[in-house]
């Protein structure tokens, strides 16, 4: 295993641009991220796609509901078409969705507008190339260049489409409600004799969830499934997973699945309540792909941030394990070069490269379905023989992730050896923290280095 010694992540290696990050331009709605940012991305997208390439762009764009993401989709869709490209609007939909819809009715590029797991005062656009991945750097760094102001790229300036050029908006419900068809195509089970608790997280998920796993036949009991463009994750969701706890408890269900606001990550509770988290999930579905014979290699991806007991239970079981760095763009460059048909993350992002391209929170809940039914048993009963490692992890708030990560990973490295353990220290790359990561087999060890290095963070913060 990895222990005496420390896999870190720290500040200098997260390769990340002005305004796009890990995963997309993210940030405070009209202060961080706004209208007129939201407009000049439109603008480039549709000169790329369109003029630049002797054609007319296409793009799809797919929101959350977020108060603001009504703001920043208009203003999207006015930039493309400025440029003279079509917009294709979907609405309310999902992360996936937009992946999903950009790659196979030949959209030129997709955008999501959302924060995923963030509050909604948070806002963001992720942007998608025609295979429904995520759009490469050099399209991103044109983006970056128009928004500082430098035209030199565009010859001056982009020209804006006139006459019978100019672009236009077009509804597109008709492509959401086909995704709908299509993740209801994938079961081959009925769900009839199931009791299943849905945690919309007030988000994207909030009603196509439900309409799913209704149309399987299943009984719904739905929670977070009143957006009021201000609640999204609002103690609700992926990340607020004692609120589906209650539910799947005080209704006696037999399972629940929580998505976050984008519906990209999933996590499951069982019938006792007890939490099935992306790690689990992988387990679970590793191991039910290699007896149908469709695990390619026997081997799936997972990140650094994966239980260590994730890697040796599922070698046991005769399944091996890439690692690569944390990120859902991450997990799915390791799978095309292993040629994994499954990765993952412990957040709930997971991916199966047979049915898209990009994480989907209602595919992991339908393959985890079809798993339990097949085997006509438990959660329980498939997790038998995962043996997981005590893990803590804890996030730490912080203005300036460079001052905070100051001296940590020293620190880091020695409590790693001392305490005989994993650890892993890293900045967020969507949102203003600290991640930290102990791991090993004392759990008390675990608690000690997370307690002391939460110290030397806030420490660093409070002196600037």
């Amino acid at each position: 295993m990895y222990y005496g010694r420390i896999l870190l992540f720290g500040f200098r290696r997260v390769k990340t641009g002005k305004y796009f990050g890990t995963d997309g331009f993210r940030g405070e709605a009209g202060a961080t991220i706004t209208a007129e940012q939201a407009f000049k991305c439109g603008r480039v997208l549709g000169w790329y796609f369109g003029v630049n390439m002797g054609r007319k762009c296409r793009a799809v764009i797919g929101k959350d509901t977020r108060l603001s993401s009504y703001m920043l989709e208009y203003a999207l869709a006015a930039g493309l078409t400025a440029s003279g490209g079509d917009a294709y609007i979907l609405h309310v939909t999902t992360t996936p969705s937009v992946s999903y819809l950009t790659r196979c009715d030949g959209f030129d590029c997709g955008i999501m507008i959302s924060a995923s797991h963030n509050g909604y005062r948070d806002n963001g656009i992720k942007l998608f190339d025609s295979r429904g991945e995520k759009l490469s750097g050099g399209v991103i760094t044109l983006i970056e260049k128009y928004l500082d102001g430098d035209l030199h790229p565009f010859g001056g300036e982009i020209m804006s489409a006139s006459g019978k050029n100019i672009g236009r908006t077009v509804d597109y419900v008709s492509g959401r409600n086909r995704y709908t068809g299509y993740l209801i195509s994938l079961s081959t089970c009925s769900y009839k004799d199931y009791r299943i608790g849905i945690d919309g997280a007030n988000g994207s998920a909030f009603n196509l969830a439900r309409s799913v796993f209704d149309a399987l036949g299943a009984k719904t009991y739905l929670i977070g499934g009143e957006p009021d463009g201000t609640n999204i994750n609002g103690g609700v969701g992926s990340t607020h997973i004692d609120a589906l706890q209650r539910l799947v408890l005080d209704n006696s269900l037999d399972i629940g699945f929580a998505f976050d606001g984008d519906a990209d990550r999933c996590i499951a509770v069982d019938s006792r309540g007890e939490v099935i988290t992306g790690d689990e999930i992988l387990y679970i579905l590793a191991d039910f792909l290699k007896k149908r014979g469709e695990l390619s290699s026997n081997r799936i991806v997972c990140t650094s941030m994966s239980n260590g007991g994730l890697i040796k239970s599922l070698k046991n079981r005769g399944v091996e394990c890439t690692v690569c760095d944390v990120g859902d763009s991450n997990v799915c460059r390791a799978m095309r070069q292993t040629g994994a048909v499954l990765g993952g993350e412990r957040s709930g992002h997971i991916v199966f490269s047979k049915y898209g391209s990009t994480g989907d929170g209602l595919v992991t809940a339908i393959l985890i379905m079809e798993a339990l039914i097949s085997s006509n048993s438990t959660l329980a009963a498939l997790l038998k023989d995962f043996k997981p490692l005590s893990q803590i992890n804890c996030n730490i708030p912080c203005n300036d992730k460079q001052i905070a990560m100051s001296g940590a990973e020293e620190l880091a490295a020695e409590l790693a050896e001392r305490l005989n353990l994993r650890i892993i220290v890293r900045p967020s790359g969507t949102e203003k923290l600290i991640r930290v990561m102990a791991e090993g087999e004392s759990n008390e060890a675990c608690a000690l280095a997370c307690k002391t290095l939460n110290e030397k963070i806030i420490a660093n913060c409070s002196k600037f």
